[in-house]
């Protein structure tokens, strides 16, 4: 990895903070923890975005703790926790919207992947390898590697000098689909589910309320 020399035995000893926890961030935390890089923290916000919920391990932060394909994640309130967290197999989540964890945890890896579409603030000095997924980063200036984050060809692309593709507002095509399948809220609110995913709906059901409005 760019700027951290250790021998292949000491890899999986290395600390690695992902900012964020959503899906994205969840899928990268879940591969790293399968290929041995088991000291993983993630930064979340106290109420998080995620969409895909029970997929992400930003739902440990309403329920404590979250399993995904196998691994599992745990809200931790303090960094002390962690030793016995990651022995116990486990990854940690810490609610920390302004990131202090990364200068006292003192990570080797610091990976964003908070889908902001744009950069939030974070700098190619927070540890010697710094990531950035998606658009929004540009290496080799504040961050080390950009990682593509668009559907299509270049998905997963390594980038060591420029920008992943920029943000079109425009969610990928599924199915000949693309803005008629996303839900807006109509206004600010609390979400209140009342449906399942896998479950089908027909058009002009209700999917979701937020507060007391119906959203079809």
């Amino acid at each position: 990895m760019v700027g951290v020399r250790v021998r292949i035995g000491q890899m999986n000893g290395l600390k690695v903070v992902i900012k964020g926890a959503g899906e994205m961030a969840t899928g990268i935390a879940c591969r790293l923890y399968t290929a041995n890089f088991t000291n993983i923290l993630m930064l979340e916000i106290g109420q998080p975005l995620a969409i895909r919920r029970t997929v992400a391990f930003s739902e440990s932060v309403y329920n404590r703790e979250i399993e995904v394909e196998g691994t599992k994640a745990v809200l931790v309130q303090d960094l002390e926790d962690l030793p016995r967290l990651w022995e116990g197999e486990c990854i940690g989540v810490m609610v920390d919207p302004e990131w202090k964890a990364v200068q006292a945890l003192k990570p080797d890896v610091v990976i964003d992947a908070i889908m902001a579409k744009k950069n939030l603030g974070t700098k190619r000095d927070e540890a010697a390898l710094v990531v950035g997924v998606g658009p929004g980063f540009v290496a080799p200036d504040d961050v080390h590697i950009v990682v593509e984050s668009n559907r299509g060809h270049n998905l997963g692309k390594v980038i060591y000098k420029g920008s992943a593709e920029a943000h079109t507002g425009i969610p990928g095509s599924t199915m000949g689909f693309t803005v008629e399948r996303v839900l807006r809220a109509p206004h600010g609110g609390m979400v209140r589910h009342v449906r399942q995913i896998g479950d089908i709906i027909m058009k002009g059901d209700i999917a979701l309320y937020v507060d007391k409005t119906p959203v079809v």
